[in-house]
């Protein structure tokens, strides 16, 4: 078969926008080469949730689908991790985006990513032939994403062109819900990482109480390096603390006496766990989601 045509590629978050994105592609007859999603490993449950619906549906419509995750090449002296919130925990820190910074979507989200694609058939031949790989982005039309989509357009990549179709039709988030509906499908969550500055109150309030326990959890073995932000919201608002602890705290989304022993306990049993683990040859260190698995059985057994 002779491709008239660089590869596709669509970069789904699994929310509104890149899913209303999908379905009116397939719907004209342009569906992607490949739909490629990066799991940061501490996504809201909800999307994850909703992969389970999504999935079904691009099967049947043909969609090559590929999860990717971020793979750390060294581990110098510490357990191996390989999400963002193992990374918080053994560097004892928050989410770039909660220090003003962006690099935790950049290595947890896009690295992942550009290595798939650099293994991908289909991108090395059209690399071959001088062509670039076209990513397509679902930023919608709206005040939101265009700023967003002002600052990525200066971007200059040698290996990929970025195709916006959302903006190019007009489409609004309430119009890529409706589309979403009218496909007979559910509008999916807000995607976000639970640990994200960009969590509303009211989506922390709709987590499960594990998910309190992490962010508890990353807010205690974080406190002291944080000189420059309260914890994982950064800093203070009318609406709500700095501190997701403080307002799970205040909103008794978990019990205090619950709250109080992560805080006094946790934060000195990881350290005692790292430095037992780096004493041992990396083939045979357990690794941070080890300890998280206990950590979390200890809380049930103890509830």
């Amino acid at each position: 078969m002779i491709r008239n045509r660089p590869p596709t590629v669509l970069a789904y978050g699994v929310g509104v926008d890149s899913t209303a994105l999908l379905i009116e592609l397939v719907a004209r007859g342009e569906a992607p080469d490949l739909v490629l999603t990066a799991d940061t490993g501490v996504e809201n449950p909800l999307t994850y949730a909703y992969l389970d619906i999504i999935r079904p549906w691009m099967a049947a419509h043909g969609i090559q689908f590929e999860i990717v995750s971020y793979a750390p090449k060294r581990f110098k002296h510490w357990p191996p991790y390989y999400s963002l919130l193992e990374m918080c925990l053994t560097n004892a820190t928050v989410p770039s985006k909660s220090l003003g910074g962006s690099s935790c979507s950049l290595k947890y989200k896009k690295a992942p990513q550009d290595a798939f694609l650099r293994n991908w058939q289909p991108a090395i031949d059209a690399w071959a032939r001088g062509e670039k790989v076209v990513r397509l982005i679902g930023f919608d039309a709206g005040k939101q994403d265009t700023r967003r989509y002002q600052h990525a357009v200066t971007i200059h990549d040698p290996h990929y062109d970025y195709d916006y179709p959302l903006r190019r039709w007009g489409w609004n988030r309430d119009r890529c819900k409706a589309r979403i509906e009218a496909e007979g499908l559910p509008v999916p969550p807000k995607s976000s990482c639970f640990i994200c500055i960009g969590m509303t109150p009211e989506e922390v309030r709709a987590l499960p109480p594990w998910c309190f326990r992490m962010i508890v959890l990353v807010e205690a073995r974080a406190a002291p390096r944080l000189h420059t932000a309260e914890g994982l919201w950064r800093r203070s608002t009318r609406f709500r603390p700095g501190s997701m602890t403080e307002f799970i705290r205040h909103e008794n989304l978990l019990p205090e006496a619950e709250i109080e022993t992560i805080i006094a306990q946790a934060p000195t049993q990881l350290i005692e766990f790292q430095a037992a683990a780096a004493r041992l040859p990396l083939e045979n260190r357990p690794t941070m989601k080890d300890w998280l698995e206990r950590f979390n059985a200890g809380l049930l057994e103890a509830a």
